[in-house]
């Protein structure tokens, strides 16, 4: 049986430098995305421990079951599962296509609960892991013309934070990353660097750094970079109609 780390979203981002970050520390790592050419290339820099990489696209309605079943034929065990697979849309609800919204819902959410699901019944008789889901400042607010984006990271932050009490003092701690703007290939994919409404942008480095530590700790959540604290902590005290109002002036710059 062997141990590891399984990250998704691995290929590129704050997913490759959370393999690099654990791989670093010691961890065994099972690396996931849909680019097996991409994971192959980053699992060669790897030195010093074992790399398995698994081919899946996570908006599949079967993706989660289809990742444990690779995990039970490889005989490997999860100590630490790293939810960090996801992506953007923007622009107005009713022009963007719905099979984009059903995939973006895939994967940032039903994937992500699957997978968790798969991993800490395990982690729970064990009395021992770690699950880190990798959300954004948006989730703590309404956000016009990223209402699906926005809500998806939503439910990440209350699923990670429900699960956080729902464990402690069993020995798994579930921690959620919350940060604004990070310098990697989301906005090529959302297709606009206007996506990150002024925010100044954090290397992928510091975000996986954060959330470690916040791990190492059992924060429940942490919001990378001083900036982004109003975002987290004061607007989401104001009243949610008026939070809305205040959101759609904010983010309909991605319009134009």
């Amino acid at each position: 049986m062997i141990t590891a780390a399984l990250v998704t979203g691995a290929s590129s981002g704050i997913g490759a430098e959370f393999a690099r970050q654990l791989a670093a520390r010691g961890h065994n790592l099972v690396l996931v995305a849909r680019s097996v050419d991409r994971l192959e290339t980053l699992a060669k820099e790897l030195d010093g421990v074992h790399v398995e990489v698994i081919g899946q696209d996570l908006a599949e309605p079967d993706a989660a079951a289809r990742v444990e079943r690779e995990l039970e034929a490889r005989g490997i065990q999860v100590d630490l599962l790293v939810n960090n697979a996801g992506f953007g849309t923007t622009g107005r609800f009713e022009e963007i296509p719905a099979e984009r919204e059903r995939d973006e819902l895939m994967v940032n959410v039903v994937a992500l609960v699957g997978l968790t699901h798969a991993v800490v019944p395990g982690m729970v008789e064990r009395g021992s892991g770690g699950v880190i889901n990798v959300g954004s400042t948006a989730g703590f607010n309404i956000a016009p013309y990223f209402a699906t984006y926005g809500s998806s990271k939503t439910f990440v932050l209350n699923f990670s934070l429900a699960l956080w009490s729902e464990l402690r003092g069993r020995g798994v701690k579930v921690l959620a990353v919350t940060p604004g703007p990070v310098e990697t290939a989301f906005f090529d994919v959302i297709g606009t660097r206007k996506a990150a409404i002024g925010g100044r942008m954090a290397t992928p480095r510091a975000v996986v750094e954060a959330a470690l530590r916040g791990l190492e700790r059992d924060r429940g959540y942490v919001v990378p970079g001083a900036a982004n604290f109003p975002m987290a902590h004061l607007m989401p005290r104001r009243p949610r109609k008026l939070l809305a109002r205040i959101g759609r002036l904010v983010t309909r710059s991605v319009l134009t």
